[in-house]
């Protein structure tokens, strides 16, 4: 009995550590920085602003090329310095067609389809500018995103700078725009303050950017290109830089069905970069990145949603020696119940978004799991397939 309420200790530990505990330990260590060292802002004039390149990877995008390339021409940077490139490989649309007919606008046509990473190499090729901008096609930017950016870049440690990702959001959510709206602003809060400490912990594919010296070519079958070029570029002692008012807006998942597709390739994603990342492992040679990685991504991708089914069972076996064992089963049947009711009203378009969290932090850990066979299986395919949006 002794022994089984160690482990149950040690599991919710776990949990408690992944989700809560780390941003907390995140939180204190900032506190005791921010006391010797204050961050420093940098403001470019527009003369002093680096060229760009906004590398697009784009795959039957017709729907978004007009919003997109108004947007891009919108932004508060000066125009002559920031250059457009959209891969169009494998498109059988009017993508490419339609990009053809903005001026300034280069467009890399094939019309075979080898996947985003492909088309991401390929293009890398032809950016002759210092700084090159990762974008999706379906994401508007805001108006001083690649401003915010390249003035990070000033600081010659930074070899990758991360936008943040937001999710557009109405007054009355469904339950995948409501639970994907507060895991990204918790998402986001621990980004800031991963950069801050040391370094930020991968890009979000939606925003990104790294300086063009330091882009090596990747794997054709990678599933996470953001993750593992950012986190590559920190292997090679740069930082990984993040500012939440470089952002890239898109709308949420139509659906929770939509949703979980791409949690379960990010999760399928997340365990072949670990595997390919294994060096990062190594604390002993890369300290405090190492315990960022572990903390914020190896944890949420291998032993935590083990973690969660085992403590459950462990809960079970406990409960009837104990109160303190009993009243923690109740909470935890009354989160998974909750769960259950946020799936029932997953379609439903309510301000009340209690039971959305508890669903959206389920389908999240049962995606690890799906991912993990996907993995094993060789059974993702590296051709993303979109998810329908709201």
């Amino acid at each position: 009995m002794q022994t089984l309420q160690i482990i149950f200790w040690i599991l919710l530990g776990i949990v408690f550590y992944t989700y809560l505990g780390y941003g907390i330990v995140l939180y204190i260590l900032l506190k005791i920085k921010r006391l010797f060292k204050k961050k420093k802002l940098t403001n470019l004039s527009d003369n002093e602003l680096p060229e760009v390149t906004l590398l697009i990877a784009a795959f039957n995008e017709q729907d978004y090329v007009k919003a997109k390339v108004e947007n891009t021409f919108q932004l508060n940077y000066p125009q002559e310095k920031l250059h457009q490139i959209w891969v169009t490989d494998g498109s059988n649309d009017a993508t490419p067609t339609l990009l053809a007919s903005y001026e300034g606008v280069e467009v890399l046509h094939k019309p075979e389809r080898n996947g985003k990473i492909a088309a991401m190499n390929r293009g890398v090729k032809f950016v002759k500018t210092p700084i090159v901008i990762f974008s999706d096609a379906n994401t508007l930017l805001g108006k001083e995103s690649i401003r915010k950016i390249a003035e990070m870049f000033n600081d010659p440690k930074t070899g990758c700078v991360s936008g943040e990702k937001r999710i557009f959001n109405a007054d009355e959510e469904a339950a995948s725009a409501a639970g994907e709206g507060i895991y990204w602003k918790y998402e986001s809060a621990l980004k800031r303050w991963d950069a801050e400490l040391n370094t930020a912990v991968g890009a979000a594919g939606e925003l990104f950017a790294i300086r063009t010296e330091l882009f090596n070519e990747v794997e054709a079958d990678t599933l996470l290109d953001d993750f593992i070029i950012s986190l590559r570029v920190a292997m090679q002692g740069y930082k990984i830089d993040y500012d939440p008012e470089a952002y890239a807006i898109e709308t949420a998942s139509a659906n929770v069905k939509e949703e979980l597709k791409r949690k379960i390739r990010i999760a399928a994603g997340g365990i072949q970069s670990i595997v390919r990342l294994y060096p990062l492992l190594n604390i002993f040679k890369y300290g405090m990145l190492s315990f960022q990685y572990i903390s914020h991504r190896v944890l949420r991708w291998t032993i935590t949603p083990i973690a969660l089914v085992l403590l459950l069972l462990v809960n079970i076996a406990l409960a009837p020696f104990s109160n303190l064992f009993a009243v923690i089963l109740v909470l935890q049947v009354l989160f998974y119940l909750s769960a259950f009711i946020g799936w029932k009203l997953e379609n439903k378009k309510l301000k009340v978004k209690i039971f959305f969290i508890p669903y959206y932090f389920y389908i999240m850990n049962y995606a690890v799991f799906m991912g993990f066979g996907r993995y094993m299986r060789n059974s993702q395919s590296v051709n993303w397939e979109r998810a329908k949006r709201a």
